[in-house]
C-alpha cells in the first residue's frame, strides 16, 4: 500500500508544483493576450478563463462562476476519496496513476479558481503582481484559470463546399490549455488505453 501511496503523492505534487510555477511565471511576466512563439506550431499564449478545462466556459456571471467553483470542489473531493479507496484496496498501479493525474489536474485548476482573484492583481494591460498591496482582481472562489499552452498544428480554411463554416479560417488545435488540463487528459487517456487491464473481464 505504501508504494501506491508514494506513487500517488509523487504524481500529485509533481503536477501541482509544475502547474503552479508555470502559471506564476506567466502571470508575472506576460500581459493578458500576450504570446511568445516557440515554434510555428507551438506558442505560449496567455489567456484566462472563468470556465472549465481547455478554455471551455460553462456559465457567465458571478453566480455562474461561484457555482462552477463549488462543483469543482465537490468533484475534487469525490475523486480524492476514490483515490484513497483505490490505494487502500491496492488497486492496479496504472489505475492509481491515472486517477492521480486526474485529481492533480482538477486541484491545479481549483487553486486558480479559489485563490487567484485574491492573490494576483489584474493582468489586463499590465503584468500581474503577486500579493498586491491594494488587493487582488477578484474575491474568493472567483479567480480565473490561467491558460498558456497553444498548439496551432494546422492552419487553413474550410473548403467552399463545407456546410456552415464554408471558407472560414480553420485552426487545429485551437484550445489554449495548461499543465493541469494536460494532467487530466493524461489520466483519461491512460484509463482508455489500459481499460482491459484495469477492469478485466471476469
Amino acid at each position: 500500500m505504501k508504494k501506491r501511496a508514494y506513487l500517488a503523492v509523487g504524481i500529485i505534487l509533481g503536477v501541482l508544483i509544475i502547474d503552479q510555477i508555470l502559471k506564476w511565471y506567466i502571470k508575472t511576466h506576460f500581459m493578458l493576450g500576450e504570446d511568445y512563439k516557440i515554434f510555428d506550431w507551438f506558442y505560449i499564449h496567455f489567456t484566462e478563463n472563468p470556465g472549465m478545462a481547455f478554455g471551455l466556459t460553462l456559465s457567465d456571471g458571478d453566480w455562474g462562476k461561484l457555482i462552477l467553483s463549488l462543483l469543482r470542489i465537490v468533484a475534487a473531493i469525490a475523486i480524492g476519496w476514490y483515490l484513497i479507496r483505490l490505494i487502500k484496496e491496492q488497486a492496479k498501479f496504472i489505475f492509481i496513476t491515472a486517477i492521480s493525474f486526474i485529481w492533480a489536474g482538477a486541484v491545479g485548476n481549483i487553486i486558480d479558481s479559489l485563490f487567484y482573484g485574491i492573490i494576483y492583481s489584474s493582468s489586463e494591460g499590465q503584468l500581474a503582481q503577486l500579493f498586491p498591496p491594494n488587493g487582488g482582481y477578484g474575491t474568493f472562489l472567483h479567480g480565473k484559470v490561467v491558460d498558456m499552452l497553444y498548439f496551432p498544428l494546422i492552419e487553413g480554411h474550410f473548403p467552399s463546399w463545407f456546410p456552415i463554416w464554408a471558407n472560414e479560417p480553420f485552426i487545429f488545435f485551437r484550445p489554449v490549455f495548461n499543465i493541469a488540463d494536460s494532467s487530466i487528459t493524461v489520466g483519461v487517456v491512460l484509463i482508455i488505453l489500459f481499460y482491459n487491464k484495469i477492469f478485466p473481464k471476469k
